[in-house]
């Protein structure tokens, strides 16, 4: 006698489905579980059981709006239904595996060039568990059109990276969140909010904090201050120069680490004041050099760079055209050996006693390095200890306060962290200088200071597509040597 019941038989008609749903069962299954082990996140595991019914027990309507009668209503349920699967899967490639990137900036020219689109790996270093989950895909900070933010403050997640392909290497050019983009101006983003405060205090002899108020109380000039988790600041790129635990130096725009010189990218570049026999350059010329619109810049005759650097004058006293222009080594010597051409000499970055290329990290009065003589500074690394002395707190008190997110303060002379006395403290982070090969057009961390772990992102490894922004479509729009070139 058979002891099985109506009631029964329909749940066990629930498990009877075709071999390859279960195929396909078992392979999303492994794939989930594989995920959560790399990720070391059991939230992914609850994704088996909506599996299981996906494919086997049927318990939830899936495609339900298939019955409907209207075929047009269907449509747009299907739609739907592929729109959300391919915003849930651009979500978790673009956090987990790879990126699209665009070089807004000339920075790293020309070792990357302004229009090259790249696709950024988050493998190489390991992916950043989301610290702001709940966001809008491919949307950073802002959502386009609406403008109002792509993310929601809560909940937010400490730092966690999953295991990737390796550490970050001196000379790999890296994409990290902008580490002073935390507090931002919204109508006064360059130079960043730390800059833009300390030339207020500066200009008003007033303190930091009365700066800050300053700048909030002229919203309509500046925007609103906001702030933003590490990962909704900008994305940067640049090529890592100093590593956790390294000495830096730059003397006459030549890097020093733990007081050896370090060789140059193949194509850095800096700027160079260019001064013609008499003719003014042409476009061909310029473009024979690769030297592109926006750097193209002439000098006037009655200006105070004109007057204060050795330019040749004419015999009727007058400046031959004069020009400041970015220039790799190669090309320099082209520019050297080129038969209308005088004079050619480095920029500098003081002229007559005046920086004429702007602070420097630290933010300090007492903060004499430049743009081109710069440091000595130590790198913090991880487990890393330093006396905190008024030169440390000088240097590293904003990273202890902003990136370490620990308080520190001076009480009567005495240094407090987090409320307790303390001579010395501990670094939880490693961290890294980031330098642009375009040396005297990158604003980098010579001007914002050090990139914290937390704030890595990926590595760029391949450039797409490249467009120039100076030509036509017809006229070398589209650099095609540059499609599918390596990213370094």
């Amino acid at each position: 006698m058979s002891t099985s019941t109506p009631e029964n038989e329909p749940s066990k008609s629930r498990f009877k489905a075709p071999r390859i749903k279960w195929i396909r069962l078992g392979i999303w299954s492994v794939i989930t579980l594989l995920f959560a082990f790399w990720t070391h996140s059991g939230w992914w595991l609850l994704a088996l059981p909506f599996f299981f019914d996906l494919y086997i027990t049927r318990f939830l309507p899936w495609g339900y709006w298939r019955g409907f009668k209207n075929k047009t209503l269907r449509t747009v349920f299907d739609w739907i239904d592929a729109i959300v699967f391919a915003l849930v899967a651009v979500y978790i490639i673009n956090i987990y595996f790879f990126q699209n990137y665009q070089i807004p900036s000339s920075s790293l020219e020309k070792s990357l060039l302004v229009g090259d689109f790249l696709f950024v790996s988050k493998l190489s270093y390991g992916p950043r568990v989301p610290m702001t989950p709940v966001s809008f895909p491919l949307a950073q900070h802002t959502l386009p059109l609406v403008n109002t933010k792509s993310y929601l403050d809560k909940p937010q997640w400490g730092y966690k990276r999953v295991p990737g392909l390796g550490p970050v290497k001196r000379n790999d050019i890296v994409v990290f969140n902008f580490p002073a983009g935390d507090s931002v101006l919204l109508k006064s983003t360059n130079p960043d909010f730390y800059t833009t405060r300390y030339m207020t205090a500066l200009q008003y002899g007033i303190s930091l904090e009365a700066a800050t108020q300053h700048l909030i109380s002229q919203s309509a000039t500046y925007g609103k201050l906001v702030y933003r988790p590490v990962d909704r600041r900008e994305n940067f790129v640049k090529r890592c120069i100093g590593m956790p635990g390294d000495t830096l130096q730059i003397i006459a725009n030549q890097v020093f680490i733990d007081g050896k010189p370090m060789e140059d990218a193949p194509d850095a570049q800096l700027n160079y004041y260019v001064q013609t026999k008499g003719g003014f350059l042409s476009d061909h010329q310029f473009r024979t050099w690769n030297v592109s619109v926006e750097d193209q810049i002439r000098i006037p005759e009655d200006s105070y760079y004109a007057a204060n650097l050795p330019f040749k004058r004419d015999a009727n006293g007058r400046f031959n055209p004069m020009y400041v222009m970015p220039l790799t080594k190669k090309v320099l010597e082209q520019v050297k050996k080129s038969p209308f051409i005088d004079t050619v000499f480095v920029e500098t970055d003081t002229l007559g006693g005046y920086n004429v290329a702007g602070p420097t990290y630290p933010l300090h009065p007492s903060n004499t390095w430049t743009r081109d003589n710069y440091g000595p500074i130590w790198i913090p690394a991880k487990g890393a200890t330093i006396e905190l002395n008024e030169q440390n707190l000088m240097l590293y008190g904003h990273v202890i306060r902003h990136y370490e997110k620990q308080s520190l303060d001076v009480v009567n002379g005495e240094v407090q962290v987090n409320g307790q006395p303390a001579t010395i403290y501990t670094f939880t982070m490693d961290y890294y200088w980031m330098m642009g090969d375009n040396r005297h057009k990158s604003a980098d961390s010579r001007a914002w200071g050090f990139v914290p772990e937390d704030h890595i992102v990926g590595k760029p490894i391949l450039v797409w597509l490249s467009l120039n922004k100076d030509r036509d479509l017809f006229d070398g729009k589209i650099r095609w040597k540059r499609l599918f070139k390596k990213a370094s």
